[in-house]
């Protein structure tokens, strides 16, 4: 007989195993019977290993076939891995959304996108606001981090209280937007929060993350002891940081151009929710040519050497508008996101070649500051909530594990570090896993969602990898060849002692030898030959060139 006990779980299906994809699900009631409550709805970005994939999504399949007990989906803030899938998955999942009107505004234009602006059900929820959704009462918490209006979600259940932090720091100066509501959370605290579920990003990172204000403060002294043009590259969320370098180009005699879609978008967010209004008008990419070099700011996207952002087409010289060169000088106020190295790398040698001077956070430090907490601002939050367990999220494993650690030193009196997929039960009774669910990866490619290790993607690193060789074959009726085999290769090299000519020609030797070797009756059948000659070219190529490439057969018949 199933279980009537009421249960409190916590399921993350993404952000417990990376930094990103934030995709959490709390679930009341009897295991038979929970109701649900989705926190973020996230994506992560492509990279090396997902060659031709923009766009990673969690895999909602679990949670999918209880859509009709999905009571809401709770935005804690606006940044991509918290949001970004929703436009993906609603679709699949159909519920109501919650979120504060600065999120909202950027929510509805990617709904608009993706021409689901008027099926989704969304609720502007003021900050501070409460939602009640079935047996969750939720607060939220004001916190500050690197966007405007970022939450925190004080979950409180008949069997407990959660404190669900999302992505936070503690900003004495935020610049905009309010300071993190310590009384708030003091107050959880005394009245006994059950569990925080917290960022785990800067765990290795002693001290504390800086405060905007900082960063404003190098700014505008920097900018003004540059003669020539200036680019910005900063995150575009990171609303106080646009701000902060606008204000820095009006206090040196500049103007601001906004270059790329996503500031010019984040800008008209803020000002729907009364920021960035005092600031000189920004001035158009084409009206900005009229400007003198010292006259003029360019505030880019690309900072993390994205190959169609803005600041990427610049560096190339291939930018409609805008151009760097020698005595023009880029700033880049962001930090280097693990696994962008190297096209950020290459980014920056290429406006050094331009003669562009590069300014980032490696020689000048207080240019950039992190939206996330390090350990002296973990501790000063658990010191203000004291739960009885501390759920880590948001990072790697090893974030996971060290936050872990980092709370049972802290003298939490429970700590669990579940990976994606990891129910936990959060009360009755002590913490711990009690189940495993799938838990995924969806890949959009070229606008397609697929699974994670479709047919698609593993072609494509297999090609990447070991080439590609194309062979034809044309037979008459009696399955005789008339023409071919006839090969082709992508992506195999070639040497001065063995020209890819001559490969290609034993190639198809060993093609017609397999054909010829083919018994009458096989020789009928085009999937037979097409096996026998896949084979026969992977053999001969793992003999020329020590790999197996992706090899198509076309068999035509005259």
């Amino acid at each position: 007989m199933a279980s009537q006990i009421d249960e409190l779980v916590f399921l993350p299906l993404g952000g417990s195993n990376e930094i990103g994809m934030n995709f959490n699900l709390y679930g009341f009631g009897p295991p038979h019977d929970r109701r649900w409550i989705v926190v973020d709805l996230g994506v992560t970005f492509g990279d090396q290993l997902t060659p031709g994939v923009d766009i990673i999504l969690p895999d909602p399949s679990y949670i999918e076939e209880y859509a009709d007990r999905i009571l809401g989906i709770v935005l804690t803030h606006a940044h991509e891995d918290h949001l970004g899938a929703v436009a993906w998955l609603w679709p699949r999942l159909k519920a109501p959304v919650y979120a504060t009107p600065f999120t909202a505004f950027l929510l509805r234009e990617k709904l608009r996108e993706a021409d689901l602006l008027d099926e989704v059900e969304i609720h502007v929820v003021p900050l501070g606001g409460r939602i009640e959704l079935g047996p969750f009462d939720i607060e939220l918490i004001t916190l500050t981090h690197s966007i405007p209006e970022p939450n925190g979600l004080a979950i409180k259940t008949p069997l407990g209280t959660i404190l669900h932090t999302g992505d936070w720091k503690i900003d004495p100066d935020p610049l905009l937007g309010a300071v993190t509501d310590q009384d708030a959370i003091r107050k959880l605290g005394d009245e006994g929060i059950l569990a925080m579920v917290c960022d785990s990003t800067n765990v290795f990172v002693d001290g504390t993350a800086g405060s905007e204000a900082d960063v404003r403060k190098t700014l505008i002294p920097l900018i003004g002891q540059m003669k020539g043009k200036v680019a910005v590259a900063c995150f575009a969320s990171n609303v106080a940081r646009m701000d902060s370098a606008a204000r820095a180009a009006e206090a040196n005699g500049r103007r601001v151009c906004l270059v790329g879609r996503s500031m010019h978008r984040m800008a008209a967010a803020a000002k729907s929710v009364g920021m960035m209004q005092d600031l000189q008008p920004f001035i158009t990419e084409q009206d900005a040519r009229n400007f003198p070099a010292h006259g003029i700011l360019y505030l880019c996207t690309g900072s993390q050497g994205e190959p169609r952002a803005a600041l990427s087409r610049i560096a190339e010289g291939t930018h409609p508008h805008v151009a760097l060169g020698a005595g023009d000088a880029c700033v880049f106020s962001s930090r280097v996101i693990p696994g962008n190295e190297i096209p950020i790398r290459n980014l920056q040698n290429k406006l050094a070649d331009r003669g562009v001077r590069l300014y980032t956070e490696r020689d000048h430090p207080g240019i950039h500051v992190s939206g996330h907490p390090c350990r002296d601002e973990l501790a000063e939050m658990y010191s203000w909530a004291r739960p009885t367990i501390a759920v880590p999220t948001h990072g790697e494993r090893r974030h996971l594990l060290e936050h872990l650690a980092f709370a049972r030193d802290l003298q939490v009196p429970q700590q669990v570090a579940p990976r994606n997929g990891d129910m936990v039960r959060l009360a009755p009774g002590r913490a711990e896993i009690i189940d495993e669910v799938p838990a995924g990866r969806l890949y959009v490619d070229a606008g397609v969602v697929t699974p994670e290790n479709g047919d698609a993607l593993r072609e494509r690193r297999h090609a990447a990898q070991n080439g590609m060789v194309a062979v034809s074959v044309v037979l008459d009726g009696r399955s005789r060849i008339v023409a071919g085999p006839a090969v082709k290769a992508v992506g195999l090299p070639t040497d001065e002692d063995y020209p890819l000519d001559e490969a290609l020609d034993d190639l198809s030797e060993a093609a017609e030898e397999a054909l010829n070797r083919l018994s009458g009756d096989d020789r009928d059948l085009d999937d037979k030959i097409e096996t026998a000659l896949s084979r026969a070219v992977k053999k001969a190529s793992q003999r020329i060139w020590g790999r197996r490439p992706v090899v198509e057969t076309t068999v035509l018949r005259v």
